[in-house]
């Protein structure tokens, strides 16, 4: 009696479980989103500006050089993702 009495026990409490589960609500959704990476420049100055005689087709014409600059490029922050809030999909 004892068994039959803990066999139905246990089938009504398996039977009920589904019922007190706990169902979660669903407050944000957010999407992962690349950043992409961002960069600093800085420029090295390669040949000042100058200005300069030069004969050309039987006349002396005066020339002028603009200066020249290499550009250099460093890594500020490296690119990451994050989480973006985004409409849910479900």
């Amino acid at each position: 009696m004892k068994k039959v009495l803990a066999g139905a026990a246990l089938a009504i409490a398996s039977f009920a479980a589904p019922a007190f589960a706990w169902e979660g609500q669903v407050v944000a959704c957010y999407d992962k989103v690349w950043v992409p990476a961002t960069y600093t420049y800085s420029q090295k100055l390669i040949m000042a500006a100058h200005t300069e005689w030069e004969y050309k087709h039987g006349q002396m014409i005066k020339v002028h050089y603009p200066a020249v600059y290499k550009e250099m490029k460093h890594l500020s922050k490296a690119g990451h993702y994050v989480a973006r809030k985004a409409a849910c999909k479900h």
